[in-house]
C-alpha cells in the first residue's frame, strides 16, 4: 500500500440513527486505536510455568482521538449535542485504500481551544460502545 495522505482519513457520524452519515470535522490529526484484555488462565500444570491465556475471550475496545477544525456550525452543533445528551452514535472511520471502520461509540471528550489571532480549535474522543465492523476499502 502506497502512503496515504493524513487528511484523507474522515471522521463521520449518523446523527439521527437513520442511517445516513456525515463528516462533521476537518481533522488535523486523527488516531484510532485497537486493543484487546487477555484473560488469564495459568495453573500450576502451566508448562515451563509460562503464562497461558484464554483465547478470544478479553474485551475488545477501540478509542478515537483528533484534532482539527468543525466543518461548519452545523457540524459542530451536531457533536455538541450527542455529547451532551450523553449519545451513543454510530460512527465510521473512513481511511482510505484500506476500508472503513464503523459502529457504536460513545463521545467521551469534546475540547474547544483558540488564540487571539487564529482560529477555534477542537479535541474530540470517542470510545467503543458495542461491536465494530471492517469493511475492505
Amino acid at each position: 500500500m502506497a502512503a496515504q495522505a493524513g487528511r484523507a482519513l474522515l471522521l463521520k457520524v449518523d446523527a439521527t440513527g437513520a442511517g445516513s452519515f456525515s463528516t462533521v470535522a476537518g481533522m488535523r490529526t486523527r488516531k484510532i486505536s485497537f486493543s484487546a484484555g487477555t484473560v488469564d488462565v495459568t495453573d500450576a500444570d502451566s508448562p515451563g510455568r509460562w503464562r497461558e491465556l484464554l483465547e478470544g475471550a478479553g474485551a475488545r475496545k477501540a478509542a478515537l482521538s483528533g484534532t482539527g477544525l468543525f466543518k461548519d456550525a452545523a457540524a459542530d452543533e451536531t457533536v455538541r449535542s450527542i455529547f451532551f445528551g450523553g449519545l451513543l452514535r454510530t460512527w465510521q472511520v473512513v481511511i482510505p485504500d484500506f476500508g472503513t471502520i464503523a459502529g457504536p461509540f460513545q463521545l467521551t471528550a469534546l475540547d474547544y481551544a483558540g488564540q487571539h489571532d487564529g482560529e477555534v480549535t477542537y479535541e474530540i474522543a470517542l470510545e467503543s460502545a458495542g461491536a465494530l465492523t471492517f469493511t475492505a476499502g
